[in-house]
């Protein structure tokens, strides 16, 4: 392989995987409220909180780099038309966010009726305004953002594609994201309508990350130029001290969570390191792209994005499980996050690939054609 080719894109199949990773450690590493055990003793947290540091290398804006990166991808090849790109993307990310968007609305009563507050969850099934936020914002569980978020991420493309030709445009990704901090910490300490304050909140997400476009953008005209192997070998090892920067950064929210048991808002150099960790990882990989990667990983990427759907089923019905046949009581803080993850990771892929199975319902997992589609074909060919 000449310095000047490009190498297949196993390296970023990694970089997917690793993200499921990170994803399912992150929701596996709380209580049974998603806090960091508030009630066990300070030394009992510190497994739970540091596996919550690591799990953070990556993440949901994780996802977000990736997804971008390959939209700019689509978008260099293709060439498509504004209208016609916005249109795919919404049939791949809509689509199955509506179905997992009500599967999740009723699914979260399993738990709830296990933890006793299931009436809460039906009350809030009866209301126009709950159904709008599960459909706009993702309110039906804590990682349906995601898809809504990415879905409005993409409408801002042509804005990103600047940076495929400016990749300096990439670092604005640190404007950005400071922007939508300040901005939102002032939302915050206005007295408005909570709901108000939800959807305000989302559309400055989105605005802050659009540096993420930026910056994936801008490593994709880089990447399509071409990288050089020893050039490759340098970015990898800024990869690394800087993801390792940015994990020094963060320490103080999770000293913080350690010593009261709460996740505390980040809001200085904690709030960077977070949100530019994706980037600096992103360039661990790249950075590693000429090393022998296994097919595998090609493989297991092929269902990170089922995975991301659906651990958190899995998770819950582990709660529902070790909390309903008294377990939890005998468990120490880590055993159940230990526990939690050991199942959920391994259980994920196995029912993501079980729905890649199932031709009917494949598509809800983004790896096979909706029942439409199907039935479209179908009075095509006749």
């Amino acid at each position: 392989m000449t310095s000047s080719s490009k190498p297949r894109l196993v390296w970023f199949d990694a970089n997917r995987v690793f993200a499921a990773f990170g994803v399912v450690l992150i929701h596996s590493s709380t209580d049974f409220d998603g806090q960091a055990f508030p009630d066990a003793a300070q030394g009992d947290r510190f497994v739970p909180v540091f596996l919550r540091s690591i799990g953070e290398f990556s993440g949901s804006e994780m996802f977000f780099m990736f997804s971008l990166f390959l939209m700019a991808m689509r978008v260099d090849k293709k060439m498509p038309t504004y209208g016609s790109a916005i249109a795919t993307q919404a049939q791949r990310l809509l689509v199955p966010f509506v179905f997992w968007a009500v599967f999740y609305a009723f699914f979260r009563l399993l738990k709830a009726d296990t933890f006793d507050y299931a009436p809460d969850i039906w009350d809030q099934l009866g209301q126009a305004q709950s159904w709008i936020g599960y459909l706009i914002l993702g309110q039906s569980q804590y990682h349906m953002h995601f898809l809504p978020t990415l879905f409005a991420l993409f409408l801002f493309y042509p804005v990103m594609r600047s940076a495929t030709r400016f990749p300096i445009l990439g670092l604005t990704v640190v404007i950005t994201i400071g922007v939508m901090n300040n901005a939102q910490g002032f939302l915050w300490a206005l007295e408005i309508d909570p709901v108000l304050r939800d959807y305000l909140v989302r559309a400055l997400k989105v605005l802050g990350y659009v540096g993420y476009g930026m910056a994936a953008f801008a490593i994709y005209g880089l990447w399509n130029d071409g990288i050089p192997r020893g050039e490759s070998r340098l970015i990898r090892r800024c990869g690394f001290y800087f993801a390792i920067l940015a994990y020094v950064a963060t320490l103080p929210s999770f000293h913080t969570a350690f010593e009261t048991g709460f996740w505390g808002v980040r809001g200085g150099w904690d709030f960077y390191g977070h949100f530019l960790m994706p980037i600096f990882v992103f360039f661990v990989f790249i950075g590693g792209q000429y090393l022998q990667w296994s097919p595998r990983w090609t493989v297991l990427a092929s269902y990170t994005f089922g995975v991301y759907l659906v651990h958190p089923l899995v998770i819950d019905l582990f709660d529902i499980i070790i909390f309903g046949s008294g377990l939890s009581v005998v468990m120490d803080p880590w055993m159940i996050v230990v526990a939690r993850f050991a199942v959920a990771l391994p259980a994920s892929f196995a029912l993501a690939y079980g729905l890649s199975q199932l031709k009917p319902l494949a598509w809800t997992i983004g790896l096979g054609p909706t029942p439409w589609d199907v039935v479209r074909s179908k009075r095509a060919g006749a």
